[in-house]
């Protein structure tokens, strides 16, 4: 059953610019690193003009979105969380591959890169990593959400990194970055964080200062496209410390597409119906976006 649009906790700009203003004192300044000079051989798991190895002279180009990185969450031994039949990793990479071909069919020119295009685990760092290394003007993840609490809660919300502003933030963080323990030499890859330290999460806030208004404006657009263009419920957008955007160097969102704890929603995600909606919604602002930043609006 498709979850209809119900009164929006969706947050206006203004309220939002308020959140992250609070914020604001609380983060270190940090510089943060260029990224590569020359974006680097990947695996398998891209879509990629012929000699994608040399710089994209047109990505230089002022104000162009030209590479965009799609992040399917979770893959492999690491299947997610999970309702009574769908498993999270495959949803969400069911989404983000139907994404790719939308942005794809309608701008050509635009070069799509995916964290995973089949059932395999990726390290978190290494996600944001890819997005570095390519230069890329966009990071985009695709998740699905939980509620342990209830089978009722349902809905989108879009997150970039940030502090977290509520414990239920929190533990969606909490969750997503767990996966880092099944990852090799994860003490030493992420420098000792502990994914269950709330003041070791706090850390991860200041690395995406750089480009946290172009994120909430994306995170604005996807929460206004799930309600206006499928007609979901939206839970707004949140500020958390995931690890997938961590050092990303672009405007990067972590997307929960629906709660596969509630059965009507599971359904709905698992559906051909649903999947081209929640698709399609975040093509359109996706497509908003690109308008809007290359004519300077």
């Amino acid at each position: 059953m498709k979850s209809k649009c119900v009164r929006s906790s969706f947050s206006t700009p203004g309220k939002v610019t308020t959140l992250l203003l609070a914020a604001l004192p609380l983060l270190a300044i940090t510089v943060l690193p260029a990224p590569d000079a020359v974006v680097q051989e990947l695996n398998q798991d891209t879509v990629r003009r012929t000699n994608a190895q040399e710089p994209d002279a047109a990505n230089d180009t002022p104000n162009q979105l030209r590479v965009v990185v799609l992040d399917a969450g979770h893959g492999g031994k690491d299947p997610g969380t999970h309702g009574r039949y769908a498993k999270e990793k495959t949803i969400n990479l069911n989404l983000i591959l139907q994404l790719g071909r939308k942005i794809k069919d309608k701008y050509p020119n635009v070069r799509v890169i995916y964290t995973r295009s089949s059932d395999h685990f990726v390290d978190l760092y290494e996600r944001g990593a890819i997005a570095n290394r390519n230069r890329a003007d966009l990071f985009i993840s695709i998740h699905c959400n939980a509620s342990p609490s209830s089978s009722r809660v349902y809905g989108t919300e879009t997150y970039t990194l940030g502090l977290h502003r509520t414990q239920s933030n929190l533990d969606v963080a909490r969750r997503e970055n767990a996966v880092i323990l099944q990852e090799k030499n994860y003490q030493q890859s992420y420098k000792g964080f502990n994914p269950n330290s709330p003041l070791a999460t706090i850390m991860l806030a200041n690395y995406q200062h750089a480009f946290i208004a172009s994120s909430i404006t994306f995170a604005e657009k996807l929460e206004r496209s799930f309600r206006q263009n499928a007609s979901r419920k939206s839970n707004g957008v949140k500020q958390a410390g995931f690890i997938v955007l961590w050092k990303t160097t672009m405007p990067s969102v972590l997307i929960e597409s629906g709660y596969l704890t509630n059965p009507d929603e599971e359904n709905y995600l698992r559906s051909e119906e649903g999947q081209d909606e929640i698709s399609t919604a975040i093509y359109k602002a996706f497509a908003q976006y690109k308008q809007e930043i290359e004519s300077g609006d």
